[in-house]
């Protein structure tokens, strides 16, 4: 355990005073020049940032994480023998993962990895859904909707998050459940004999986590159509082109860092839902952070949840790196 708190706490530290080194070095080479951090801010501003910054990526970024990382390579112990000479690095949380034992590789545990390609696979669906419903809305606001209007969308879509996210997914378990509104209105209009099970085909589940997640896409996608000049739009028009060459030739190009960062955005709060797949997923459907949360609180398998959620973790960041390549973008450039 010792080498696992050297390594989380060591690390971290390494790298503050390897920055500090760095800058350093290029205040002193010329490398840097102009009035340094503390004349720029001051001493009070600046002693705040590096101290607020500083406790911030520390205790809410890298420590929880290390610490998490170091976990999921421990065997679960009772806290007697934590520390002891059985407290080891191992891979069994992760052999478990893949073959459901921590001894045998007999047989895969295709319960939980099933369970993970489809969280994956559905964040990923969902990401495209929510792109593909917020850009014409993103698009209208950044460059159509006058101020008045403008105000009154951005109400629109604001004031429905002021409710409670577990609120909002018992209300649409509600409106989707057998003897919901829904369901009463296409029997009452005669579409339907009789109820159609949308909480068992998902339906809710996958409504609720788009609709949860819609804000995430529109406002990043806002922000860099906005910052297009409209006579480029205007001058493609002129030149007698389509409105489809406008949005994918002029628009979508310009708008890239705002879909890069919606869509990571997206789909690593949707792979991360809980509350969500507790109240609107169907009896069939097996999610990956309720099984995260299960290692966690009904199992007490501490080191197994760590795993398991270090792996979600890695398939996020995966994500965000495929996506930053596909759009060719830089990690700096998604927060313009």
């Amino acid at each position: 355990m010792s080498g696992g708190l050297a390594l989380v706490f060591g690390l971290p530290l390494v790298v503050a005073v390897g920055f500090f080194l760095l800058a350093a070095y290029e205040r002193r080479t010329g490398l840097a020049s102009g009035p340094g951090f503390f004349q720029r801010n001051g001493i009070g501003v600046g002693t705040y940032l590096v101290v607020a910054v500083g406790f911030w990526a520390f205790f809410i970024i890298l420590l929880p994480q290390l610490a998490m990382v170091d976990m999921s390579f421990r065997p679960k112990l009772p806290p007697a023998q934590m520390g002891g000479p059985k407290d080891v690095f191992t891979l069994e949380n992760y052999r478990y993962f893949l073959f459901g034992s921590t001894t045998s590789t007999a047989e895969w545990n295709w319960l939980h990895i099933k369970a993970f390609f489809l969280t994956i696979g559905v964040s990923i669906a969902i990401t495209l859904l929510n792109f593909a419903i917020s850009y014409p809305l993103a698009f209208h606001m950044a460059q159509s909707a006058t101020a008045a209007r403008l105000r009154v969308l951005l109400l629109l879509l604001i004031l429905p998050y002021w409710v409670n996210e577990i609120l909002r997914a018992f209300a649409f378990r509600v409106l989707l459940s057998s003897g919901g509104i829904i369901n009463q209105m296409l029997m009452g209009v005669g579409l339907t004999s009789e109820p159609i099970d949308f909480l068992g085909a998902d339906v809710g589940l996958y409504v609720g986590l788009s609709y949860a997640y819609l804000l995430m896409m529109i406002f990043p996608l806002y922000n860099a159509i906005e910052s297009l000049d409209r006579n480029q739009i205007e001058a493609a028009r002129d030149l007698g082109a389509p409105w489809w060459h406008i949005h994918a030739f002029i628009v979508m190009p310009h708008a890239k860092p705002g879909i890069a960062s919606g869509c990571t955005l997206v789909f690593m709060l949707t792979a991360g839902a809980l509350a969500a797949p507790l109240v609107l997923g169907g009896p069939r459907t097996l999610w990956f952070t309720p099984i995260v949360y299960d290692r966690f609180y009904q199992a007490f398998n501490w080191p197994q949840g760590a795993a398991y959620a270090f792996i979600l973790l890695v398939s996020c960041i995966i994500f965000v790196l495929v996506v930053l390549k596909a759009f060719r973008l830089s990690l700096g450039e998604i927060t313009r």
